[in-house]
């Protein structure tokens, strides 16, 4: 018989005021029994509406009614047939939006907790099971893929299984892309993200670091020089956009890549030892409203600010963010300045900002995103004491791509037009996906453009 509470099994986690402090995981995880509770939840549905709303089709009645029998590693290895990186989806998932929001039990009460589920069982197979992996025959052919952030990975390791010779190049020192430099360690601890790319390195995955396509190697190149017969690219948006006003330029303005990327890949959280000190002062103010703003802003928290705020233009109803994370965001002591926004830094004689001023807005007619427009109210602004401050309002592709390789189409965005079902792109054997072609998105969704190119040029190749 299931389980027909109507609540999920509540995730264990540090108390707000103990993680404010650290950068340990918040969230610890299901213990067995809690896990096998939360499994007995799910009804098995026959038509299985869960899987519709996830991008790489886990089969996830399938994995969870081997969670109920206590066959965890069935479980893992269930996920595993469609999903490249359970333990980094079953963390930074919106599963809210996806699975679970297509799940029955949602009706009436909570939807299971399927994302939490997949980290338990992703977990339990670290913690367990030593992988035995072993590599397939190569068919001869190779590919390259170009970042090797989800998309990327996500393309090698189903190209790898396939038989290919796969060589991923990566502009940063370390692979992981967004996953390393983006995500900070209290949600996305870095070895487990290193552990995932170890196994893919098992399977034969090549990995070349400090390699900046575009720029150390053209696209061109990999073809007439290097012998590739296909380019996956997945580098990601790693251009950060500005507000554009008056003393962007200051000391102490950060893009949220810069201080996320100087937190997370370089380890400025364990100054001094490592040697990346990261300036936050007392007052930190975070610009935006999304994941990124709510990850810098939580960061900062951690990096010892005794004020950090979360200046946005819209209402809380408005915020993109996963509620989830504007919830540990609220409990950690994070300030919501919403329905404001900056309208020029102001900086000392040194040139390091030290107040911003903001404007009240209100909630006109919807604009294109259907999202209510903000407008100023005249005579509103005010000046608020800042020492830091995040810009966290967006990013784009970077352009050293598009801009190097002829024949390659982009929209207005400066995006890579790629089909939508297949990854391809206007050139020849060139097939993109993940940010690069959607702009900003999320984990999950760059992953199934990942898979979806993977299968399309396996099908290219195998004529």
């Amino acid at each position: 018989m299931p389980n027909m509470r109507a609540d999920k099994n509540p995730m264990p986690e540090q108390k707000p005021d103990v993680r404010n402090k650290n950068f340990l995981e918040v969230a610890t995880g299901y213990t067995e029994e809690m896990a096998v509770d939360e499994a007995n939840r799910c009804l098995n549905c026959k038509n299985k509406p869960c899987m519709q709303g996830c991008p790489v089709a886990v089969k996830i009645p399938e994995f969870i009614e081997l969670i109920t029998k206590g066959d965890f590693e069935g479980a893992y290895n269930k996920i595993k047939e469609t999903n490249a990186l359970p333990a980094v989806c079953g963390r930074v998932c919106p599963q809210e939006t996806q699975c679970e929001s297509k799940c029955v039990r949602g009706i009436k009460g909570e939807p299971v907790g399927i994302g939490r589920l997949e980290r338990f069982v992703a977990d339990y197979h670290m913690a367990h099971v030593e992988d035995k992996i072993e590599k397939p025959a190569q068919n001869g052919k190779k590919v390259a893929v170009i970042g090797s952030g989800p998309s990327g990975l996500t393309a090698a390791g189903d190209l790898a299984k396939l038989g290919y010779a796969v060589t991923v190049y990566e502009a940063f020192h370390t692979a992981g892309g967004v996953l390393m430099y983006g995500i900070p360690e209290f949600r996305l601890p870095k070895d487990i993200v290193q552990k995932e790319i170890s196994n893919l390195k098992k399977l034969g995955v090549k990995i070349e670091t400090n390699v900046i396509i575009g720029k150390t190697i053209l696209v061109d190149e990999l073809f007439e020089d290097m012998g590739y017969d296909a380019v996956y690219i997945g580098s990601g948006a790693g251009l950060p956009s500005f507000m554009g006003i008056e003393g962007e330029s200051l000391n102490g303005v950060y893009s949220a890549n810069e201080f996320l990327t100087r937190i997370n890949l370089m380890k400025g959280y364990k100054f001094p030892e490592y040697d990346t000190p990261v300036y936050v002062g007392k007052n930190v103010a975070v610009l935006g409203g999304g994941n990124v703003a709510m990850d810098a802003a939580r960061s900062a928290k951690r990096l010892g600010a005794e004020n950090v705020y979360i200046v946005y233009r819209r209402s809380k109803t408005e915020l993109p963010a996963r509620a989830e994370e504007v919830h540990h965001a609220e409990e950690e002591g994070i300030i919501f300045k919403l329905l404001q926004n900056p309208t020029r830094f102001i900086g000392n004689d040194d040139g390091w900002v030290t107040g911003m001023e903001v404007i009240k807005m209100e909630l006109g007619e919807p604009d294109a995103s259907g999202r209510r427009r903000p407008v100023p109210v005249e005579g509103s602004e005010e000046i608020m004491d800042i020492d830091t401050v995040v810009v966290a309002i967006g990013q784009t592709p970077n352009p050293l791509i598009r801009k190097t390789t002829k024949g390659l189409d982009t929209n207005k965005r400066g995006c890579i037009v790629a089909d939508e079902d297949t990854g391809k792109t206007s050139k020849a054997h060139v097939y993109a996906g993940g940010d690069v072609v959607t702009g900003a998105a999320t984990v999950i969704l760059a992953m199934g453009a990942g898979k979806a190119a993977a299968k399309a040029i396996d099908e290219e190749l195998s004529k």
